[in-house]
């Protein structure tokens, strides 16, 4: 996970006058340009979208559905005119199945890395403004769930409930939050600790303002970094726990049961492991690329995004 270092906000840049809020969209054009200088993000950025778009409108040309069998093509067809990569064991086409799949990974990784670095920010910088009994209750529930085995955990919940993808997305930001949640906290006991702080809690503002204004812009650029890094974690948990059978489950598919159903069969069936192998690849690489974009972007120290002119 990356951490950079986050310079506190003035209390100017955190008010909703007009100043504050032409602050922030300078800063926010600032970011942009120096993200869109990065070409190996930018080139990531255009390959994810990409990516999103073959899952969204991929099969619309097929006439093959993930859930249709080909009599003619059981026992495993490589690719043809037909289908257009393959077909399983079942006769069900590669084609269709890796859009399917692919869907599900990237509905998994998105929900659980937007929400796992927003409730993680929510509660850490919560646990830093209260402090006394209300760290000492939410710390104890944290490093509770650390120390949880959570692969049996998500193991007798995913089969208890079916091993449906929404449940593997929930269970992973239920079991995800803790560590991201621990360093947001540290970061903002000292933030708490500045007078524009200070001065607004004796004057009475409610403390939910006092975190959404003072407290979590200053800790944005972690939270940024970790949705990046948090969608391609959950992307690969999602590829490991369904390629050790406790993930997603037929008569649904993943690029991680994909990957699974085809690992045995490498040599004669190279079809069936290559396919999801290589999206699962142009996946990866871009969020890669993105994230070591939007670090160098979000860095006023850093050189590579070159500078904000």
């Amino acid at each position: 996970m990356s951490t950079q270092t986050t310079t506190p906000a003035s209390p100017a840049a955190s008010e909703c006058t007009p100043d504050g809020a032409s602050v922030y969209l300078n800063k926010r054009r600032i970011i942009v340009k120096r993200f869109f200088r990065n070409k190996p993000a930018t080139i990531g950025l255009i390959i994810l979208s990409l990516v999103v778009l073959f899952a969204i409108f991929g099969n619309l040309p097929n006439k093959w559905s993930y859930d249709d069998l080909d009599p003619f093509a059981a026992g495993g067809e490589a690719p043809s005119a037909v289908h257009w990569f393959g077909t399983n064991v079942a006769g069900a086409d590669v084609y269709a199945l890796l859009v399917r799949g692919l869907q599900k990974s990237l509905m998994i990784g998105f929900l659980v890395g937007v929400i796992t670095p927003i409730l993680a920010a929510l509660i850490g910088t919560t646990m830093a403004y209260f402090g006394g009994w209300v760290d000492k209750i939410i710390l104890f529930v944290l490093e509770t769930l650390i120390m949880m085995p959570v692969l049996i955990l998500v193991a007798i919940l995913m089969n208890g409930r079916g091993g449906g993808w929404f449940t593997l997305a929930v269970l992973l930001i239920v079991f995800g939050w803790m560590g991201t949640a621990r360093l947001i906290r540290g970061l903002s006991m000292s933030l708490v600790q500045l007078d524009y702080v200070r001065a607004a809690r004796y004057m009475g503002i409610h403390p939910a303002r006092i975190i959404r204004r003072h407290l979590v812009p200053n800790i944005a650029s972690l939270v940024v970094l970790n949705v990046t890094m948090g969608i391609w974690g959950a992307i690969l948990s999602e590829v490991a726990y369904s390629f050790i059978g406790i993930g997603v489950k037929i008569p649904d598919t993943s690029l991680g049961l994909m990957i699974a159903q085809a690992s045995t069969m490498l040599e004669t069936q190279w079809w069936l492991f290559w396919a999801p192998v290589v999206t699962l690849f142009f996946i990866t690489i871009p969020l890669a690329l993105i994230n070591d974009g939007l670090r160098d972007a979000l860095d006023p120290a850093s050189l590579s995004a070159g500078t904000a002119s």
